[in-house]
């Protein structure tokens, strides 16, 4: 994801910097980092994490409680994770 792509898609959620941030468990500085695509004059990076978060705040995901799968054993019946 680029940095254009970042502030874009902030846009398109009609968030603000800060909400943005708040979403993705963020701090808003990181937010501005983030869509100008560098800290510091260094280049920087949109964490793959990151993006995985926008795409699940893009697919209408605010939050997530993971439930493990039931899987069967050999022999037929339910095990739990």
């Amino acid at each position: 994801m680029t940095s254009g792509e970042f502030k874009k898609l902030r846009k398109f959620l009609k968030l603000s910097q800060k909400e943005m941030a708040e979403a993705l468990g963020l701090k808003r500085r990181m937010i501005q980092y983030y869509e100008k695509g560098e800290r510091d004059g260094e280049p920087l990076d949109i964490p793959k994490a990151v993006e995985l978060a926008c795409y699940a705040l893009s697919s209408g995901v605010r939050e997530f409680t993971f439930v493990a799968p039931k899987r069967m054993s050999k022999k037929g019946s339910e095990l739990a994770l």
